[in-house]
């Protein structure tokens, strides 16, 4: 047997590092820079450091929506105002790499003539260059998560890095950071998924890819990453965008934190807030988790800006302030640093007052300002405000397009395959190709997509293949049906669709042998992908009741940014093929999977429901599970699921064995050594997602089903075996006890992977009086 050790080390990582500190050196030279432009600022200059303005006041629209910058408003702006950072594309739609270089190295020219200090231009190049015409884009980050392969996620942020600074832009609002735990949230396919774990590690290989391997000085092909949204952004009561959360402090500190701090301790150079509150307490106005949690518990020297004029809603939205005034009075206190007000000077002029009353310090205003120039050097924009042009050659290059594609590739879930229908075979067979989501781009690459919710931008992505030209480019056009049955109403909300032509496609049927339906959710992003009813549109299910009545067996491909309930469809089709949001070589990546020419590999990196009332996700507490009662209750409460996190089929077979721990009992000091062999079992080559759980029986707050510690890919050949091995530091099993202290109790845990489990026992129980361990 061939033996291969593939070490997924966490504390690689700084995940469970022993000093809880991030892990940028101090450069002497670069804080003495700091220090010497610092001394020579008036609180003016200081104060338009901290405010970002939104692009679009800066010009005007002609009769014919053309936007043109006013150089006359950008004067005034720099040389009045000082102003420190600009942000956004003009109109939200993507622009040209030519036109961007011309814009910010204008922007740059004038900073540094009137200030002496370089602008730090900001786009939301999430998934790629989303505001540059012509650049790369990959799946989108619940696809990358998906994959459960870092490496996807490092390079796309490379090739991510190196076309924002091909358009003059250094800095990038990502990586998502929020964890998706919650279906009826819209911004579930922005994130990693629900677990703290896949999050952390994917942040971590993003912030690589983007800022590359020296924090302290980048090159003219990395960006400055702005991890958000710093936090629980993603767990709205309602279910809401930017609505409040309300959570434990043990759920705060153990996952929604974590991915934050491996990002902290990553070299992450900037932080965007939650946009909410939690627990009541507007993260913008709040001194315990801006500056406690991040810059003092962590030491962490970056730069914390607002999201999107939040400072305004701390009095219009949360009324925890009485004006504008008294709003920025507790922002900055709190810790921001920077506030993107997008569209007026006033915070410029009130900040000035508080400070003159002595309602925000000097030194407050020195620490931020400090932050903020520390990212611009750290980026050598003092030496070179601009980038682009030659050495910029592999812009929307080949290369770059076939990593996207094989990332998609790797991405795609295969849920179900019944009879084994896939790899699909066509010789001498028709396919319909029927469904809403068949035949356009937008659905394929999702909101932050060359426009805000990727919407009216098909012009932009014309070169791409949709479903219906791919599958013609791999099966021949005349063994295509096409006739969508559902479409939608592009003029509309996202969710609105066109009257339904569902006889059409049941007609067609007839002259197919299978069917190919696309459904799902067209494009939306933030706010107004906000929904009412988590189930997929009526028409769309009943187009796949009414296609599977006929006889002809149904694939079922779902291509949608969170989980619509399906439950009454998914019983009629023969297969189920997940595609999330697989960017501009998607459809490619599809009908290479479907046609067996590439193996499926990804595994669900959220819970899919099966019903409304069990929004479950996998490290439930086992009292959520709980049968009938002696007595006349029943009280029926099971954890319902329709696919479970983790999840994923491949055409070829993996079986697990030898499952070992090197050490039975542990202490909180130990590193556990945990192997298990892997070995494909099936006729082709196949990759493999191994995860590492491990499962707390017995402790003093009710625990986990399980927790995800730690995860690898590996690739194996027919008949191959591999062993695979963790290193997992015992205090990472540790939790949060009811006094808010990490604790690991002397007691019994299971150790899982695969289908196996092994039992190991803590001998002795040890509390930190640490807030991070």
């Amino acid at each position: 047997m061939k033996r291969l050790f593939l070490f997924a080390v966490l504390t690689a990582f700084g995940l469970y590092a022993s000093a809880q500190q991030q892990d940028i050196p101090r450069d002497a030279a670069l804080e003495a820079k700091i220090e010497k432009t610092l001394s020579k600022m008036t609180l003016d200059d200081k104060i338009g450091q901290m405010l970002e303005l939104n692009f679009d006041i800066m010009g005007k629209y002609d009769a014919q929506g053309k936007w043109s910058l006013n150089e006359t408003v950008l004067d005034t702006l720099l040389s009045k105002w000082k102003v420190g950072s600009i942000l956004n594309a003009p109109g939200t739609r993507a622009h040209t790499v030519k036109q961007w270089q011309e814009w910010i190295r204008l922007i740059q020219e004038k900073s540094m003539r009137y200030l002496g200090i370089p602008d730090i231009y900001g786009l939301d190049h999430n998934h790629g260059v989303t505001y540059t015409q012509g650049g790369t884009l990959f799946p989108q980050p619940i696809n990358l998560a998906a994959s459960f392969n870092t490496e996807l996620a490092r390079t796309g942020a490379e090739i991510t890095a190196y076309e924002s600074r091909a358009a003059n832009c250094p800095w990038v609002y990502n990586p998502v950071t929020d964890l998706g735990r919650d279906p009826r949230w819209s911004r579930i396919w922005e994130s990693f998924g629900e677990d703290a774990i896949v999050n952390a590690r994917m942040a971590e290989a993003e912030i690589q890819g983007y800022q590359g391997d020296d924090p302290n000085h980048l090159g003219k092909y990395n960006v400055a990453a702005c991890i958000k949204h710093y936090f629980a952004y993603g767990a709205p009561f309602t279910g809401k965008d930017r609505t409040p959360a309300y959570l434990s402090p043990q759920m705060l500190r153990e996952k929604y934190f974590e991915p934050f701090k491996a990002a902290f301790q990553a070299g992450a150079l900037t932080l965007m807030v939650n946009s909410g509150s939690i627990n009541g307490v507007p993260v913008h106005a709040s001194y315990e988790y801006l500056t406690k949690w991040v810059k003092e518990d962590l030491g962490w020297d970056g730069m914390v800006v607002t999201d999107w004029a939040d400072i305004n809603n701390l009095y219009q939205r949360e009324r925890v302030a009485k004006d504008k005034k008294d709003a920025i009075r507790l922002a900055i206190n709190a810790g921001v640093d920077m506030s993107m007000d997008p569209y007026s000077v006033d915070f410029c002029i009130l900040l000035k007052e508080l400070v003159q009353e002595g309602k925000v310090s000097n030194e407050r205003i020195d620490d931020a300002v400090r932050r903020i120039l520390r990212v611009k050097y750290r980026l050598g924009l003092f030496d070179q405000p601009n980038t682009g042009g030659k050495g910029y050659e592999k812009f929307g290059s080949d290369e770059h397009a076939q990593k996207a594609l094989r990332a998609a590739e790797e991405t795609i879930v295969l849920l179900k395959n019944q009879d084994n229908i896939l790899p699909l075979k066509t010789a001498g067979k028709k396919i319909l190709l029927t469904g809403p989501n068949a035949n356009q781009m937008r659905c394929l690459n999702g909101g932050w997509s060359y426009t805000w919710q990727g919407s009216r931008a098909e012009d932009l992505a014309e070169k791409y293949n949709t479903i219906y030209e791919a599958f013609c480019n791999k099966y021949g056009k005349e063994n295509i049906i096409l006739e969508q049955g559902v479409t939608y109403n592009e003029q509309g909300q996202y969710w609105e669709e066109n009257k339904p032509e569902i006889a059409r496609a049941v007609t067609a049927a007839q002259q197919a042998d299978v069917i190919v339906a696309c459904i799902g959710e067209n494009s939306y992003c933030e706010t107004p992908g906000n929904l009412t009813d988590l189930w997929l549109s009526e028409n769309q299910r009943t187009l796949v009741k009414q296609l599977a009545a006929t006889g002809k067996p149904v694939i079922l491909v779902l291509n949608e940014g969170r989980p619509r309930l399906i439950t009454d469809i998914e019983p009629l089709v023969k297969a189920v093929v997940h595609i999330f949001l697989p960017g501009n070589y998607g459809a490619d990546a599809l009908a290479n999977l479907l046609a067996g020419d590439a193996n499926f590999s990804a595994k669900m990196p959220y819970t899919y429901p099966r019903e409304i009332n069990s929004l479950a996700n996998y490290d439930y507490k086992v009292s959520e599970e709980v049968g009938t009662m002696a007595g006349a209750y029943n009280y029926d409460a099971k954890v319902s699921l329709l696919w479970p996190f983790g999840y994923g089929l491949s055409y070829t077979t993996f079986e697990y064995s030898n499952l070992r721990a090197d050490k039975q009992l542990f202490d909180a000091a130990d590193m556990i050594t945990v192997t298990v062999d892997v070995k494909n079992t099936g006729g082709c080559a196949g990759k493999e997602a191994v995860l590492l759980y491990t499962s707390d029986l017995v402790a003093s707050l009710v625990p986990d089903n399980k927790r995800l510690r730690d995860f690898t890919k590996i690739e194996l050949q027919a008949g191959e075996t591999k062993t695979v091995t963790f290193r997992l530091p015992a205090k990472s099993m540790a939790f949060v006890g009811a006094d808010g202290r990490w604790t690991l109790e002397e007691g019994d845990f299971l150790l899982r992977v695969g289908n196996l489990q092994t039992p190991v026992k803590c001998s002795t129980t040890r509390i930190w009086d640490e807030p991070n361990i």
